[in-house]
């Protein structure tokens, strides 16, 4: 699903943002560590009380389709970003060893993949189309 590229951007990100959706279909976003196997991506964390997150309650209630974003700021001058978004699915949270050690952890199923700038080019006038008028 990932390019060569994409994968290498992963496993050198430390950081994500995950989507998921509560009871009443608010959103809700939390910045968190996240590890890629090389087919699925697993979030979660040492500790039981991590059972208890609103992630895991989202999940665990059935509301599996979530989005993570990863991305980072290569440059702010020139302004230079780069990210790869990610719709999946997530399973119910296991006990596993993770990228912050034992835990308990979710695996989520990427179904979906959206990246750009993964070279880290910088944003300018190149990359827009010119307005018609």
């Amino acid at each position: 699903m990932f390019t060569d590229e994409e994968i290498a951007y992963l496993r050198e990100q430390p950081l994500a943002r995950l989507a998921t959706v509560n009871e009443d279909g608010q959103p809700d976003v939390v910045p968190l560590a996240f590890e890629y196997d090389g087919t699925h991506i697993w979030v979660g964390g040492a500790g039981d009380q991590v059972r208890s997150t609103r992630k895991f309650r989202n999940i665990t209630a059935g509301r599996r389709r979530v989005s993570l974003v990863v991305d980072d700021l290569v440059s702010f001058t020139p302004f230079v970003a780069r990210a790869i978004r990610i719709y999946g699915i997530a399973d119910d949270p296991a006990e596993r060893t993770g990228i912050v050690g034992p835990g308990v952890y979710s695996r989520i199923t990427p179904t979906r993949v959206w990246a750009w700038n993964m070279a880290g080019e910088p944003v300018g006038e190149a990359w827009y189309e010119p307005r018609r008028s």
